[in-house]
């Protein structure tokens, strides 16, 4: 073989797994890269880590906003699906995995602010880049040492002019909703529970057969809470219009969007004159306008107004949790006198039904504006390649709550027995009050920020020599609700891009910046950045090589600084006091009638900051004239982190130990990209994926001295689960009597069973370890498949994780009758009992069990899942057919389905969402878009 091909095939030997891609007309090597310095690179130029999605792929999920919708893609970036009800329903981003000690979360742009991404709705958006390493970042400041997600919006096309329309409909459906026991079974394990823990039965055999026989449904009824309060469907409608066009000198992009959701309450229409339901409304405005004022002069405008209405039952109320407490058994619907349900026991004020058809409703208004304005003044006349920049916006959000909810009145009977066998009913508890619907209203959160942006470019070519450098300022102004939120920012920045003969390319960015939160000796910090690319596939000895395409090689390195507080506090850098009284004054015996002050945190000596320091080595390729390949490595270490020192001295000191710059987390990792396009006679298909391995590791957090090892949790990744190794069940006394106690409660069989981690022959606290892995994924992966022919396509999504583990501990589902709650069929059907010794569960007790619900292995759950994300079937209309109409220019009408299938580790729960909380839901779309 030639030596030529043993060299490529050396450095790409390691590029086997599928990665991320999305499939797209533009050449790989020139899709255009933006990192903050009011120019784009071409991937061919670029020396920075970023991963593109375009807008082939954005809106195949027909979701509420941009956040929802790129679930499972761009490669480097975790996106985990949360749950809740429509309007509060919004994913977790990290970029690259957990970082540090201080948070993880990655900074969000929206064409270059600061902005929050569930305002953005899928269809306005362009593109968005995943801004990966230090390279990346480097202009943003403090605020990058994350990682950022770049959502760049649409704008105009010279001398063109387009209208498209979509809609949506969307058939909505739960996914994994609990199941609990009924009535019977509840009574049954009620009692089950007491015989275990030593106590007389709570139910007679005369109840529970009325339980089972619905007899006296008022006083033994048996309600399916979930069946009860919510339908099997929602609908969603979407609504999109867009006009994009221009003339010679003007370009315009405007799109209007509206969503309209209707959840799942089933008694919403009980109320004359309002609706109960679940609702969320939102509307889109956007208008991005491109003038050339002049030959030299450019002006850009991007606004964007939202305005977003969403309706609960009640005061806002939780009627899941609810949902997850009230046993079947507990009271009814209603009483056949008319009024809710509800005892001394289990309060009316949680009976799902009447909260979610009989208390009202609360309302939240939320108001969005983001405005940006761009001026770009050509000063070719002063110097050849000279230009200069102003940039201002300014952004406001706020949410008004309007409580309209109200009271009504509960009760039930009880029953009397009489010696025949028949009940009667007995007093008659009731409670509450109806009161009027309220009209109060408050504004809950508000916020607002001002950017400011203003600097040189020189941009030029000498030859073989190629500049593009950068001199700008940057100052942003924040504020939102709250004591000590104002933050001032701001950033003098020089950035330089060198090329020589389009082949070798290096990049130096020096970054000096300013933050009000920092201490005063602190504020302002050095943070300077280096990367290089070669373009190994333009040198002369790769000519022969006719499926090499593109290669490219690239590394940075660079340092990021943060203006992260500790535990949220602006005052670390001072003398902390706690005051009893409103105010301190002394007399002249240093006494005080108002209250007394005293020494809290000691001031923190010598403040630092937290910085990042970040190293990237990437290899681009594009091979056989279709294969897009992405290889990255990387390494990142977090160190200044604020931490306690409450572990670094003793309480000798007699306050709460300062916070100190201590701690130190690394985070390492790859990640592979692969995306394939090939169209063989009339058929284009495309399939691509994405891999990304990240671990981190807590080197320093001042931990506290423990006793044993296993307790030690320095040198373990964050977000790592601690607790007890379980090793079975106790079988029977002497089960019990040969193994070493157990100090949480006191023992019996079908209790939890305990490994002496230490060895001291006592199972205490001190047994904890580590167990299982972090709660947020070690491996992120996806992969997509898509087809056309004649018109006629297909595209599906799958995503999955893997080393991702969680604790099943949700009330009722996992840890039944604990303060009245109920229990799941799940785990009565898996409970131990003296004749189910290998039960999956441990024994039912009545009483909140200190041995059996502590953080176990035997609650320890594997989290990974592998899932269908979306799935479109859809027709293009022939060009032919439409250009009779003579004003259609494409339509295209589609099926979709989102999230329709898991395959996981649990049973009966979704691994993304388990708790005591909406189920996920599922989807089913029908839709139509029409170009004008």
């Amino acid at each position: 073989m030639n030596k030529n091909n043993i060299l490529v095939l050396a450095m790409l030997a390691s590029l086997g797994l599928p990665a991320a891609a999305q499939k797209d007309t533009t050449v790989f090597k020139d899709q255009l890269v933006d990192v903050g310095a009011n120019v784009n690179f071409s991937r061919e130029q670029s020396t920075a880590a970023v991963s593109i999605i375009t807008n082939k792929t954005v809106d195949k999920r027909s979701d509420k906003n941009i956040g929802n919708s790129i679930i499972g893609q761009g490669l480097g970036l975790i996106s985990l699906q949360n749950s809740g009800n429509y309007a509060a329903y919004n994913p977790t981003f990290y970029v690259r995995g957990l970082q540090s000690l201080s948070g993880s979360s990655p900074l969000i742009l929206v064409d270059g602010i600061e902005r929050d991404i569930n305002d953005i709705t899928a269809e306005e958006v362009e593109s968005i880049q995943i801004l990966k390493d230090a390279a990346a970042v480097a202009l943003y400041g403090y605020k990058g040492t994350n990682g950022a997600v770049l959502i760049k919006t649409k704008h105009g096309k010279y001398n063109s002019q387009e209208i498209k329309f979509t809609y949506d409909h969307l058939w909505n459906f739960m996914a994994n909703k609990p199941k609990f026991v009924d009535a019977s079974t509840y009574a049954q394990a009620v009692n089950e529970a007491r015989g275990n823990d030593g106590l007389a039965a709570k139910y007679s055999d005369a109840e529970i057969a009325a339980f089972q026989n619905g007899t006296y449904p008022t006083m033994y009824p048996n309600v399916n809470w979930v069946d009860e309060a919510f339908r099997n469907t929602g609908v969603t409608n979407k609504f999109n219009i867009e006009f994009r066009g221009g003339a010679k000198k003007f370009r315009y992009y405007t799109m209007i969007d509206l969503i309209s959701d209707k959840g799942f309450i089933k008694n919403f229409d009980m109320n004359d004159g309002y609706s109960t339901q679940n609702k969320y409304v939102k509307g889109n405005l956007r208008t991005n306008l491109d003038i050339d004022l002049s030959e030299t002069t450019k002006f850009n405008v991007n606004l964007l107004g939202v305005l977003a209405e969403a309706s609960r039952p009640g005061n806002s109320a939780n009627i899941w949790d609810m949902i997850y407490s009230v046993p079947s058994a507990a009271f009814p619907i209603k009483n056949d006198n008319g009024i809710w349900g509800g005892n001394s026991t289990w309060d009316g004020t949680v009976n799902p039904v009447a909260q979610s058809a009989g208390a009202a409703y609360a309302k939240n208004h939320s108001k969005t504006l983001f405005s940006d304005a761009t001026l770009t003044q050509n000063l070719s006349d002063w110097l050849d390649g000279l230009a200069a920049t102003l940039r201002v916006s300014y952004d406001n959000t706020s949410n008004i709550l309007e409580n309209h909810s109200k009271g009504y009145v509960y009760g039930m009977n009880s029953a009397t027995w009489a010696t025949d066998g028949t009940a009667t009913p007995g007093n008659l508890f009731t409670g509450g009050a109806d009161t009027a619907m309220g009209d109060g209203a408050t504004t809950n959160s508000f916020s607002k920020r001002f950017h400011f942006d203003g600097g040189f470019n020189y941009n030029n070519t000498f030859g073989n020599h190629s500049v593009y450098s950068q001199l700008k300022w940057d100052y942003e102004y924040e504020e939102t609700n709250g004591i000590n939120t104002v933050i001032y920012r701001q950033d003098a920045s020089w950035y330089t891009h060198y090329g020589f003969k389009n082949r070798y390319f290096a990049d130096l960015a020096l970054v000096e910046s300013g933050s009000s939160r920092l201490a005063p000796s602190t504020k302002w910090n050095f943070s300077p950045t280096l990367s290089a690319a070669w373009i190994i596939s333009k040198e002369k000895f790769m000519k022969n090589i006719s499926w090499v395409d593109f290669l490219k090689l690239r590394a940075s390195a660079g340092i990021i600084n943060a203006d992260f507080l500790p535990n949220n506090t602006w005052t670390y850098y001072t003398q902390q006091y706690t005051m009893t009284g409103g105010t301190y004054p002394f007399n002249e015996t240093w006494q005080s009638s108002f209250g007394r002050t005293s020494l809290d945190r000691y001031a923190t000596e010598h403040p630092s900051h937290e910085k990042a320091y970040k190293y990237n080595v990437g290899i681009e390729a594009t091979l056989f004239h279709g294969l897009d390949v992405t290889l990255e490595g990387y390494f990142t270490r977090h160190n200044n982190i604020w931490v306690s020192s409450d572990g670094k001295y003793t309480d000798v000191i007699g306050q709460d130990a300062p916070y100190e710059n201590g701690g130190i987390v690394d985070n390492s990792g790859f990640e592979i990209g692969l995306d394939y396009n090939k169209t063989i006679s009339e058929v284009t298909f495309n399939i691509g994926g994405n891999f990304n391995y990240n671990h981190n590791k807590i080197q320093e957090q001042y931990e506290e001295p423990r006793l044993y090892s296993n307790l030690v949790q320095t040198g373990h990744q964050l977000g790592q689960i601690y607790g007890l190794k379980a090793i079975g069940l106790f079988k029977d006394a002497a089960d019990i009597a040969a193994s070493p106690k157990q100090n949480f409660s006191t023992v019996q069989p079908g209790d939890i069973k305990y490994l002496d981690v230490n060895g001291d022959n006592v199972i205490d606290a001190n047994d904890k370890c580590a167990i299982g892995h972090s709660t947020t994924p070690g491996m992120y992966y996806s992969l997509h498949l898509g087809a056309e022919y004649k018109g006629f396509g297909f595209y599906c999504l799958f995503q999955g994780t893997g080393l991702y583990s969680g604790v099943l501990n949700t009330k009722s589902m996992y840890w039944p009758l604990i303060n009245n709650t109920t229990i799941s069929q799940y785990y009565y059907d898996n409970r131990w009992t003296p004749a189910n010794q290998d039960a999956k569960f441990p024994r039912l007790s009545n009483e909140n069990n200190a041995n059996n619900y502590q953080t176990s292995t035997l609650w320890l759950v594997n989290r990974s899942f592998f899932k269908l994300r979306n799935i479109e079937l859809y027709y293009n209309l022939p060009k032919s057919l439409l250009e009779k109409t003579g004003f259609v220019n494409g339509a295209k009408v589609y099926v979709r389905g989102t999230d329709l299938f898991s395959l996981d580790h649990m049973d009966v729960s979704d691994p993304e969402s388990y708790g005591a909380t909406n189920p996920l839901t599922r989807s089913i779309v029908a839709g139509l878009s029409v170009t004008f």
